[in-house]
């Protein structure tokens, strides 16, 4: 799967200057140099050197890229030679930045009183949840788990996956779900806390209590049926044609 060219996170859309080299089919240090050199016209865009600076991990290695928004990006790819490739990748990466931009205007919109409200009664019950997933790790590793720690993102991942599918990631998913998916996985964490607490009440060996509640939650799934994070439906503005 061809990885997002624009990411949402923190209610802003960004890119990066790894995203921006495979595009481009360029080495990324020539990128980072490119950022480098125009480091201080880049801060007229509120470009910070070292927030923006980040770490990410691919085949092995260690390295770091740097984050970009909309309109540093935009400056960037200005000062980069219009080859075929070049020009296709801007054109995507306005779209791109274009939809972002749809999505989190109806994402904020979306934020009304009941949203909030529904959004904390839902953090109640994830924290309850998480309770019982401590006791479970616990349990886990008193049979003798030498990974027990990993049922926290086990039984996450399991859950979202059952209840959704994903446009792109989100470095918080619950803040960009509607009231109803909120609703929902408030459901689903409630019955994980339930079976694993079955489970554990009648001595089931620890893997069985997390095939009980992967059980359960696919169950509900499939009562309710799984629907779509942030496919929100996009405004049918768009950009106006220029012409002569």
């Amino acid at each position: 799967m061809r990885k997002e060219l624009v990411f949402l996170e923190n209610e802003k859309a960004w890119t990066s200057t790894r995203i921006i080299a495979q595009e481009c089919k360029i080495e990324h240090r020539a990128v980072l140099q490119l950022v480098k050199k125009y480091a201080q016209d880049l801060g007229d865009f509120g470009f910070t050197f070292a927030f923006q600076m980040r770490k990410f991990k691919t085949e092995g290695r260690l390295g770091e890229e740097i984050v970009l928004d909309e309109a540093q990006t935009t400056f960037l790819i200005t000062l980069m030679k219009n080859s075929k490739i070049v020009v296709s990748f801007k054109k995507n990466l306005t779209k791109a930045f274009f939809k972002q931009r749809q999505i989190i205007a109806n994402l904020i919109s979306n934020r009304n009183p009941i949203w909030q409200n529904v959004r904390a009664d839902g953090k109640q019950v994830y924290l309850q949840k998480t309770d019982v997933i401590k006791e479970f790790v616990q349990y886990a590793t008193n049979q003798g788990s030498k990974n027990a720690q990993h049922y926290y993102e086990n039984l996450a991942q399991m859950e979202n996956s059952a209840l959704f599918f994903f446009e792109q990631k989100y470095k918080n998913m619950r803040e960009v779900l509607t009231i109803k998916q909120l609703m929902q996985m408030s459901t689903a964490d409630d019955v994980i806390d339930k079976a694993l607490k079955e489970g554990m009440e009648k001595g089931y060996p620890y893997r069985d209590c997390y095939k009980l509640a992967k059980s359960r939650v696919i169950a509900f799934a499939e009562i309710i049926g799984q629907s779509p994070v942030l496919a929100l439906e996009l405004k049918s503005e768009t950009p106006k044609q220029i012409t002569g």
